[in-house]
């Protein structure tokens, strides 16, 4: 296996996890964000009222963005089955 292969893949294989990760982070940064301004305006200063607006984001996060996962790693996974062939002839 060459370098250039193998820095491919690993380079793709990050790219991928962002990709997949980014809904989920945006969302919950926003949220965090949105709750932590509420908390200064109003100077509550409850720990654990940031946590169930954020998990309920990332739940919807999940579910809205599910189907564009499972495709983006199902291709992913493809690739590098159908790949595999050419990797043996190298």
């Amino acid at each position: 296996m060459e370098n250039d292969y193998v820095v491919e893949v690993v380079s793709q294989a990050i790219k991928i996890t962002l990709m997949l990760s980014a809904p989920m982070l945006i969302g919950a940064l926003v949220v965090g964000i949105l709750v932590s301004i509420f908390q200064a305006v109003t100077q509550i200063n409850e720990q654990t009222l940031s946590f169930i607006p954020k998990i309920l984001v990332i739940i919807a996060a999940l579910v809205i963005f599910s189907p564009w996962m499972i495709e983006t790693m199902v291709t992913y996974t493809q690739d590098h089955f159908t790949s595999i062939p050419e990797l043996i002839r190298r």
